[in-house]
């Protein structure tokens, strides 16, 4: 090792190390290596003022052609100094820059090592944030699908609940095509016709609220599956970005998938900061969280107006069968009461038939005494002179004509009225023989044809959709 001694004068210096025990002394030079005026300097300004000063001796000879191009035990001797002082100091300044890049290098791999922990913990965290974000959107994701599946069966049920109407529409106007075609009197609005009106109108306000809430449940999965497509694509980001993070984490330097990017080391015009990008992430699930909230609900909705539904649907129905066995009692009475009724009228019609006839034998019988008092008078009425007297058998004659006269009047207007009343039955029979007939067609639509089509009326479970 080679170091400059400066000596106690400062007037002298003494290279020590690999040039040996020898010592120069130079009382013109002052060498500090560590001062602020460069050694080389100080070396090269003396030897020119060397060169300058030198022309002989001191004994008067000139030797001015023998100095040519030589230099004197001085300048041979400074300059080794000099070599030597500059191996010195450049061996000096050597020690120090290997010192200093010695310890740079390691201060350096030290930074860069620490830095490269660090950032290699950071992106454990990172992978341990993302991945749970991921798991965080994976579970909403899940949740949203199984509700998309739930809302999905909710509405085939509301349209198999919805086709499941027409059979009812269908039933109830065919009874009242079918009830058209009653006959006379019994084409009337009675009970069962408005029951089958207000059936037809209930049938028709849930088909509309039917409809209404599968445009709803439409509108609903439509969002859903938009939330759950941007969840989806969120996490499939997380994903791509895990692996890249996974593959960055596990990047080491002994690693041969490693190489120069020189332009990677800038900041992308458009990134995200933390805070943004969890607050993306948190967003998005609380998106889907009320949107899944929002459908629950609405099913619930649609469960609840199934239930009601079916529920008015079938007492609808029981209402309008109790209408028509009320209905039908009450035809089944007036049909047994108007044949009771013809029953009767059948029977006095006989009777006045027979009336009628005893009144025209009453009448004939009476021929024969008018024709025996008539002959009478007209004999007597011949009687010669004061014989044709005014006496009591005369009197009582005319009188017995009278009588039977009178008696024909009365039996002739007893047989008219008998004639006419059997008239009256006559016509009463055929008017209860139409009513009758009347209620035996209304009884055969109302039993025959509208019940047994009722029988195909739904059950509650297929008015609700399961079936």
């Amino acid at each position: 090792m080679a170091a400059c001694v400066v000596g106690p004068n400062l007037n002298t210096c003494q290279p020590t190390g690999d040039v040996g025990e020898a010592s120069i002394t130079h009382p013109p030079m002052e060498c500090r290596p560590d001062g602020d005026l460069d050694c080389r300097t100080k070396r090269e300004t003396f030897e020119d003022s060397v060169l300058m000063t030198n022309t002989g001796n001191d004994m008067g000879i000139s030797t001015q052609g023998y100095r040519s191009n030589k230099y004197n035990d001085i300048e041979w001797s400074n300059n080794n100094y000099t070599k030597y002082l500059q191996s010195a100091t450049d061996r000096h300044n050597s020690e120090v820059i290997r010192n200093d890049s010695s310890n740079t290098m390691n201060t350096t791999e030290a930074i860069t090592k620490k830095t490269q922990d660090d950032l290699t913990k950071k992106l454990g965290e990172r992978i341990q944030d993302i991945s749970f974000w991921k798991f965080e959107l994976e579970r909403a994701i899940q949740d949203m699908q199984d509700e998309i599946d739930l809302q999905v069966a909710m509405k085939r049920q509301l349209e198999n609940a919805l086709r499941s109407t027409e059979i009812p529409l269908h039933i109830a106007t065919d009874n009242l095509n079918c009830r058209l075609r009653r006959q006379g009197i019994d084409l009337v609005e009675d009970i069962v016709e408005k029951a089958l009106l207000q059936e037809v109108k209930l049938i028709n306000n849930v088909q509309e609220l039917l409809k209404k809430t599968i445009a709803k449940t439409e509108e609903q999965l439509e969002n859903n599956r938009l939330t759950k497509q941007k969840m989806e694509m969120d996490w499939s980001d997380k994903k791509e970005a895990l692996q890249i993070d996974s593959r960055c984490a596990i990047l080491r330097n002994h690693h041969t998938n490693k190489q120069f990017f020189p332009g990677a080391a800038n900041f992308q015009e458009i990134q995200s900061t933390p805070e943004s990008w969890a607050q993306f992430t948190h967003d998005n699930i609380i998106l889907a969280e009320n949107e899944r909230k929002s459908s629950i609900q609405l099913r619930e909705c649609a469960k609840n107006i199934l239930e009601d539904t079916s529920r008015d649907l079938f007492e609808q129905n029981n209402i309008v069968q109790s209408a028509f066995q009320k209905r039908l009692q009450e035809l089944d009475d007036a049909k047994f009461r108007h044949e009771s009724h013809l029953k009767k009228v059948c029977q006095e019609i006989a009777d006045e038939e027979k009336n009628i006839e005893n009144l025209q034998k009453a009448i004939r019988d009476k021929e024969d005494p008018l024709k025996v008092v008539q002959t009478r008078l007209d004999a007597r009425s011949r009687r010669p002179g004061v014989e044709l007297c005014r006496d009591g058998i005369q009197i009582g004659l005319i009188q017995e004509v009278d009588e039977i006269n009178t008696s024909i009047t009365t039996l002739q207007k007893k047989l008219m009225e008998a004639q006419n009343s059997l008239k009256n039955l006559q016509d009463t029979r055929m008017c209860l023989e139409k009513e009758i007939s009347n209620k035996i067609n209304s009884i055969f639509i109302d039993r025959q044809k509208c019940l047994p089509v009722r029988e195909r009326y739904p059950t509650v479970l297929r008015l609700q959709g399961y079936q």
